[in-house]
């Protein structure tokens, strides 16, 4: 009785990839996942038996969820790629710009990543968004 589900076009794929990121940053990747199986399933289910889905609506189907399948994977990797990078920072001097637009300095204690995509550094008592570093230095004391 529903009707199949166009297949993926340019304004799909950039919706598709808008829902990857609202999902990142809301953590509930996996309630999506489960919630496009089910209305898939509901949809199989509850389809006029004399009028079957098109084997090609299906696949389309079947292959967007690949891709929100993948795109996930990969937002995962990205995170854990800045994370690395973030973490690498530990120990190292820098300047960065403050909330006042100053330029400040110091040495990094920690990197923590907050569910946003970007790992905040901590700078003395201040928290930093790694975007916000302008200049990375070495302590020569520590080389």
């Amino acid at each position: 009785m529903t009707s199949p589900m166009s297949g993926p076009t340019g304004a799909d794929a950039a919706k598709s990839v808008a829902a990857a990121k609202a999902a990142e940053a809301k953590s509930k990747s996996l309630g999506d996942k489960d919630t496009f199986m089910k209305l898939l399933v509901a949809q199989l289910k509850y389809q006029d038996p004399t009028k079957p889905a098109d084997s090609t609506a299906f696949l389309a189907q079947t292959a967007q969820f690949t891709q929100v399948e993948k795109l996930e994977d990969m937002i995962g990797m990205l995170q854990s790629q800045r994370m690395i990078g973030a973490s690498s920072l530990v120990g190292k001097t820098v300047t960065y710009m403050d909330e006042l637009g100053t330029p400040q300095s110091g040495v990094i204690t920690s990197a923590k990543l907050n569910g946003d995509s970007e790992p905040t550094l901590k700078v003395g008592n201040t928290d930093v968004q790694l975007s916000k570093v302008m200049e990375i230095t070495t302590d020569s004391k520590t080389a």
